[in-house]
């Protein structure tokens, strides 16, 4: 069986009905969806995924606990929950236990722009698949500084396999455990260094992925120029027709906010006037089943990353996602 997995807990509660509902609209409510918790905080996010039969939260807790000390094990430095705002983002590896044989992995702030069908075609051939531009800055996933970088991997290869973490797919099974281990000994014998410091899993999903060699392709890197899209929020040049983005005429796979944090998306659907990259996209698949609740705004909005953020200081305040200072 495939399927869809992402990560999510209460406090990116609009984040995972905006996604969802673009599974609804874009793959049809027939497709199977698992949503992985970064922690115990999913009591509002429980009770909306009661309301969809193909939608359910991984409660494996065997899995969940394995693969925490796996991180543990590998990066420890990355459960630092005062350092890192998603502590429980390794947990997306459960999907190599399981439920799904293949699937497709989306971050929370995703949408789903296109039909998935070529992503799963792919997993016949290869390993693993992406599609996105993150092997244009190797910074955020290996350590450029290292002088064992070249070391562990070729300059070509990290020219081109390395990827983001908010979108990829693969099959179960994939790092089983004699294969868990021998990546947690090269760590050890001090390819640690190698990884990136920040950015949580990312840096080690990138090495346990070409660290095992595993066969990879990334439509962003075999895709003829004129087929490619990008798929990140901060690309302000894509055209929107019926609540879908077309990038130079290409139709986008997903679209990825990146840079806007879950509060700010929070903040504007509890009716703080706050923009944000295709604000207006996201408000509309979020209320795509209760359009009636949907905020109406009616003067332009303070931009979220204003000089002057006073409006939506406030607004977090008044959420009490920020304190006062």
């Amino acid at each position: 069986m495939n399927g869809i997995c992402t990560l999510g807990n209460d406090y990116v509660y609009d984040q995972i009905v905006a996604l969802l509902n673009s599974i609804d609209a874009i793959l049809g409510r027939e497709i199977s969806v698992c949503i992985y918790p970064f922690d115990e905080q999913i009591n509002r996010l429980a009770a909306e995924v009661a309301k969809r039969p193909n939608v359910f939260i991984y409660d494996d807790k065997d899995s969940i606990e394995r693969w925490d000390q796996f991180m543990l094990a590998a990066a420890p430095e990355r459960l630092n929950r005062s350092k890192f705002r998603l502590y429980g983002a390794h947990r997306r590896f459960c999907a190599f236990d399981g439920p799904f044989d293949k699937f497709i992995y989306l971050d929370g702030d995703t949408l789903v722009m296109n039909s998935l069908a070529t992503v799963f075609e792919k997993l016949e051939y290869y390993d693993w698949v992406v599609y996105d531009f993150q092997f244009t800055d190797v910074s955020k996933v290996y350590n450029t500084q290292s002088p064992k970088l070249l070391e562990v991997f070729e300059q070509s290869r990290i020219d081109t396999e390395i990827f983001c973490s908010g979108f990829y797919a693969s099959k179960r099974g994939t790092f089983k455990a004699e294969q868990r281990e021998w990546l947690l000994s090269q760590l050890r014998s001090g390819e640690a260094e190698i990884l990136y410091a920040g950015a949580g899993e990312q840096p080690l999903l990138n090495y346990m992925v070409m660290r095992s060699g595993l066969s990879s392709y990334n439509f962003a890197v075999q895709l003829p120029e004129n087929q490619k899209t990008g798929c990140s929020a901060t690309s302000k040049h894509f055209e929107e027709r019926n609540h879908i983005l077309y990038d130079k005429g290409n139709r986008l796979t997903y679209l990825h906010y990146i840079g806007v944090q879950p509060k700010m998306m929070h903040a504007v659907c509890s009716g703080e006037n706050i923009d944000f990259p295709y604000r207006d996209l996201f408000l509309y698949y979020r209320y795509l089943h209760e359009p009636e609740k949907r905020p109406v705004f009616s003067i332009p909005p303070e931009n979220y990353q204003s000089p002057n953020p006073s409006l939506l200081n406030r607004a977090l305040r008044k959420l009490k996602l920020i304190t006062k200072g």
